[in-house]
């Protein structure tokens, strides 16, 4: 049983985040090991993995990315683990400007206000590939999708600077 027949969910990036919640309830309270404590041995380990399954499928379902890698490697392009970059020179090079940029924002007249907007570009970048590889997931263009992955992968961590830089100004 895959991460979504588990919550009773269509095999598609796309899902319903409220739907997600209310089935991860329902199983957690369902299979929760205190429901076992009179059972036998075997039947409160089983419930003891059943609960860890549920909860990494939830971990796996409620994010984009790694509801996307699942995804892929549920059609054969596993990427979770790769160790291959991306070999799209364009984007790589906008990255690496994006981080100069973002690094010569602590140092300017209005970093707060720089920061607001450059978020808000990065945000909206992410927003257009997450775009992109919903409509290829849907179309089954796995290789196109996986690199489209790497993409967003590259933008998160991106975020994840912008948040730091953020905290460190405000802070």
């Amino acid at each position: 049983m895959n991460h979504f027949e588990l919550f009773g969910l269509p095999v598609q990036f796309q899902l319903d985040g409220s739907l997600l919640s209310s089935q991860f309830r329902e199983l957690q309270k369902r299979f929760h090991p205190d429901n076992f404590a009179t059972a036998s041995e075997r039947d409160r380990l089983l419930a003891v993995q059943k609960a860890a399954q549920i909860n990494d499928a939830y971990e796996v379902l409620k994010k984009p990315i790694s509801r996307a890698e699942y995804l892929l490697a549920e059609n054969g392009v596993d990427i979770r683990a790769e160790q291959q970059t991306l070999q799209d020179p364009l984007f790589l090079m906008e990255q690496m400007e994006l981080r100069e940029e973002l690094e010569d924002l602590a140092s300017s007249s209005d970093p707060e206000l720089e920061l607001f907007d450059f978020e808000a570009k990065v945000s909206k970048m992410f927003k257009v590939q997450l775009s992109e590889l919903e409509g290829q997931l849907s179309q089954a263009e796995w290789p196109v999708a996986a690199d489209s992955v790497r993409k967003l992968k590259f933008i998160a961590k991106l975020q994840s600077e912008i948040e730091q830089l953020e905290d460190k100004l405000l802070g």
